[in-house]
């Protein structure tokens, strides 16, 4: 019996610790998308106020997912390890409900974008968790740690201090490894296509009629078009299976507001530099004179440069006015320009639609660097 005990904790061990280091790590190398989800979190729950606060929420989770899939796998501090892995999930999983009931965010962020499960998908994964869980602490009489009391709370402090040094540098920077279809190496006009003979959407369209007070439905092939007796009341379209949907469906470049260029960026055969900023009132603004730079040295190689952002007019302007900007200044979606990349305001370098190169506003490159990418 001991024997058998001994397998199941060791095997709901290393299930927890593959799963909590897993999902820590790839949140850890992007804590700046945690953050964005993070927000969306708080914005989802009615408290937008909170989202102060999304920065270092998104810090302490990663750190505390690491450590817990650290310790399950070396087993330190097991019970208190397990007990805060079960606090944890009281609280994600009926977070999570809500998420697949309500759905008021399309995907948890559960494993960032290295693997995007549907919010119904995410709540079985915590059920599984927690039927785990409680397996776990069924079988806690049988772990034998091998390290001393003492030598468990040293070697605790390992995967804080890596995890939160990894999530300082990729927040600093750029992620250590890019999960998202803008990485470098990939072709953005390639990603926008849908492949031939790809699933479309499949919508079931129904109309409600009402007759003598009585509201009655009906569909496209049986309503009643040629009796006048019947008084339409409204129509309901219900998505009944979702269709391809390519990597990248909403990346636009619009100058002054109506004008698309993006296929002339994409389609461009020599280089394009995109400076990519969320929203201008929340840049880096040390980096602009950088940046301007840049451009006069694109300007003298032949190389458009175009300045992304969904900020408002307005704020385009004196933004503009304020920090004597030359670049050509065009807008995008915000969320899309987040997804390009984690950086206000980063640098992107484009060949005929290929990512060559992205850049950190603390990471500009030297006009020697562009030259050598360039020649």
């Amino acid at each position: 019996m001991r024997k058998f005990g001994d397998i199941i904790q060791k095997c709901c061990r290393f299930f927890l610790a593959a799963v909590f280091l897993f999902s820590g790590f790839v949140k850890a190398v992007d804590p700046v998308g945690t953050c964005y989800k993070m927000t969306d979190y708080f914005e989802a729950f009615g408290v937008p106020e909170l989202s102060v606060l999304a920065l270092p929420a998104a810090f302490l989770m990663i750190m505390v997912e690491f450590t817990i899939g650290f310790n399950m796998l070396l087993s330190l501090k097991l019970k208190i390890t397990a007990i805060v892995a079960a606090v944890f999930m009281a609280v994600m999983t009926p977070i999570t409900l809500y998420l697949a009931i309500a759905n008021p965010v399309s995907d948890c962020g559960c494993f960032g974008d290295a693997l995007v499960l549907t919010n119904w998908q995410t709540f079985y994964k915590n059920v599984i968790i927690d039927v785990v869980l409680i397996l776990l602490f069924f079988t806690l009489k049988y772990n034998r740690p091998r390290l001393t009391e003492a030598g468990q709370w040293v070697v605790m402090a390992l995967p804080v201090f890596f995890c939160l040094g990894l999530e300082l540098y990729c927040y600093r920077h750029l992620p250590v490894i890019d999960f998202r279809p803008y990485k470098v190496g990939n072709n953005i006009s390639e990603l926008m296509t849908i492949p031939e003979g790809a699933p479309t959407d499949r919508y079931k369209t129904t109309f409600i009629y009402s007759k003598d007070g009585v509201e009655k439905e009906f569909t496209l092939e049986n309503y009643p078009a040629e009796d006048s007796t019947w008084v339409f009341v409204r129509q309901n379209v219900e998505l009944v299976e979702k269709g391809y949907t390519p990597p990248i469906h909403d990346f636009s470049i619009l100058v002054d507001g109506e004008d698309d260029i993006t296929d002339i960026v994409l389609e461009r055969e020599g280089y394009t530099l995109l400076v990519v900023s969320p929203k201008l009132e929340k840049a880096d603004t040390e980096s602009v004179k950088k940046i301007n730079s840049i451009h006069s040295w694109a300007e003298g190689k032949d190389i458009p440069m175009y300045w992304l952002t969904a900020s408002f007019h307005d704020d385009i302007a004196e933004f503009i006015e304020k920090y004597s900007v030359k670049c050509t200044m065009a807008q995008t979606d915000e969320i899309t320009l987040k997804t390009i990349i984690r950086s206000n305001p980063g640098l992107v370098l484009l060949k005929k639609g290929t990512v060559v190169a992205k850049w950190h506003y603390n990471d500009l490159p030297s006009i020697d660097t562009l030259n050598s990418i360039t020649k």
